[in-house]
């Protein structure tokens, strides 16, 4: 998209390179890396990244204020997975945007829920090293450097609490794709992740072990995915709707709250139209849709351009847990050896004082989805780093 650092980038790659920027990662995260990384990072405009920043701020704002969309959210949670005491408002936001034809962002969707905010870091500065990228570009938005993102990071997660009392809860995290984040977090915050399974409760308090010490919780960074919990039949050792003596960083019910679910409610520019699947009457071209379910994860059960059939087979008994969104055919923008290929923008947010952008993920691909799993076999696609050159 800037064409000066993409012409230096492609005549100047090689792979060796790249190589030296998997080996950084590995040797930063102990182990090779678990999903595919791009041979290059984006170069972006300051004022696109801006931009998508606003237009997500912007659709956050319009759903806290619509008081239907309130009612309707809070009722949508599933009662097993009711959490008490919810916040006000989302700790953590994620607005993914791609690119349309004419390279105006449209959103693809909302989260309220974290994501790899202590791994992204590392990618840039492990992209900057291998390829002596130009210092003049930033891998984050909105005037933030590194100390000032960590000092923030720090803020969301433990709060005002000791980092011994705050864990970081996933299922099974030994085996997630994602568990280099997890590693990164604790060494930069102190933070041990445990296994929600053992987790053990006293009374009201959760307590795990800690050097063979039971430790007390005071404060849980949740990145447990409910949908995993009901596919695998986690055990639990206490009941999500249970008046807990504890702080979520990141309340759960923001996972249900601000998600797909919220697409229907959205009225804005950037917002492809969205219907619940129970809405009135059906669609007259169904391929110009993309089908996809309230609470996956990772684009599992998206149809792109369904059929009437496809439709059709989904039972009436779970039809409003599905969404039709108006297919929006992202415009691929980044000049690469295997011909041009598609980003999808992941604008990262905390919010404390403010809503405020603080970092991004990228991911690029030539399939029909933007996910690892649609771009297998192919070179130059995957998680990538953005760099924005605040002068345009």
């Amino acid at each position: 998209m800037i064409p000066s650092h993409r012409q230096w980038f492609n005549r100047n790659y090689t792979p060796e390179k790249y190589g030296r920027f998997l080996q950084l990662l590995e040797r930063h995260c102990g182990e090779p890396i678990q999903f595919r990384h791009s041979e290059t990072p984006c170069f972006l405009p300051g004022s696109l990244i801006a931009r998508m920043a606003q237009y997500g701020r912007e659709m956050v704002e319009q759903l806290l204020a619509n008081a239907r969309y309130q009612e309707e959210s809070r009722a949508a949670i599933p009662p097993e997975y009711r959490v008490p005491n919810e916040d006000p408002r989302p700790l953590f936001v994620q607005a993914d945007f791609g690119l349309d034809a004419t390279r105006q962002p449209k959103l693809v969707e909302i989260q309220g829920f974290p994501t790899l905010y202590a791994y992204q870091p590392l990618m840039a500065a492990c992209y900057r090293e291998a390829y002596g990228l130009d210092g003049r570009l930033s891998p984050l938005p909105d005037g933030l450097n590194r100390a000032a993102y960590e000092q923030l990071l720090r803020q969301a997660i433990v709060g005002g609490h000791d980092p011994e009392n705050v864990v970081l809860m996933e299922i099974d995290p030994a085996h997630q794709k994602t568990r280099h984040d997890f590693l990164l977090t604790e060494r930069l915050l102190g933070v041990r992740t445990v296994d929600i399974t053992t987790l053990r409760k006293r009374g009201n308090r959760l307590f795990y072990l800690r050097g063979g010490v039971e430790t007390p919780v005071r404060r849980i960074y949740n990145r447990a995915i409910v949908e995993e919990l009901v596919r695998r039949q986690v055990p639990l050792p206490f009941d999500f709707r249970d008046e807990l003596d504890v702080e979520w960083a990141g309340h759960p019910n923001w996972f249900f709250r601000l998600s797909k679910f919220s697409l229907p409610y959205l009225h804005h520019q950037a917002v492809p139209v969205t219907q619940f699947l129970t809405g009135p009457g059906g669609v007259a071209h169904p391929e110009r849709y993309v089908l996809k379910p309230l609470y996956s994860f990772a684009g599992s059960g998206v149809i792109v351009g369904p059929t009437s059939q496809q439709i059709a087979a989904v039972p009436a008994e779970r039809r409003g847990e599905y969404v039709l969104q108006e297919r929006v055919d992202f415009h691929p923008v980044v000049e690469t050896p295997y011909g041009a290929t598609k980003i999808e923008v992941r604008i990262m947010y905390l919010w404390l004082d403010r809503l405020r952008p603080v970092n991004t993920i990228i991911r690029m691909g030539r399939g029909s989805q933007m996910g690892v799993d649609h771009n297998k076999g192919m070179e130059w696609v995957g998680g990538s780093a953005g760099f924005l050159d605040p002068a345009l």
